[in-house]
């Protein structure tokens, strides 16, 4: 390689693998921030769709922080008396991992459970999107295109959880703190 070129190619290295720190950071710092919320229960509501046929419409949402390890946040989340739902966030040396645990009563997998994607590059230490992954478009083809939000304010305590499908609306919850264990 010519000498001129060896500058030029240490420089571009730098700048990449800086680039990709900046997810891997964000990630991090957004799972801590998750993890700063362990032993909490958060209530709320569907804010969107405005539907009142919607299956989740006039029920009460629950995301219960129970679940905590050093990798991994599992996030209870009941839709009413239905306790079938759990939000699994992985940290891994290849990035955040969102998935959808879905269990029967008796504690079986339901047949559409782990499905979900890994955090994308727009990313802060209080917001993550997650993009569909191949394990998602296969079990689930119509959720090819889902983009789901984990998003906390500090400010107003406020979770919120939101999915879009064809880059439109497709359901959004917002709940807030009921209490600290």
């Amino acid at each position: 390689m010519p000498p001129n070129k060896v500058p030029f190619l240490i420089i571009l290295i730098t700048l990449l693998v800086g680039c990709q720190e900046k997810p891997r950071n964000a990630q991090g710092a957004f799972f801590a921030n998750l993890g700063s919320l362990c032993g909490q229960r958060f209530i709320g509501a569907s804010t969107f769709p405005d539907d009142p046929a919607h299956d989740f419409a006039g029920k009460t949402l629950v995301a219960d922080f129970n679940d905590c390890r050093d990798q991994e946040i599992r996030i209870q989340f009941d839709v009413g008396a239905d306790r079938s739902r759990t939000w699994v966030i992985t940290l891994t040396d290849a990035g955040l991992l969102l998935k959808h645990d879905h269990r029967h009563a008796d504690g079986t997998p339901d047949e559409i459970t782990n499905y979900g994607g890994w955090a994308n590059d727009q990313v802060s230490e209080w917001q993550q999107y997650f993009p569909a992954d191949a394990e998602t478009a296969a079990l689930i083809p119509a959720a090819a295109t889902n983009v789901w939000m984990l998003r906390y304010e500090p400010q107003s305590a406020t979770l919120t959880y939101d999915l879009k499908r064809h880059g439109q609306p497709r359901y959004q919850a917002q709940l807030q703190p009921v209490n600290q264990r």
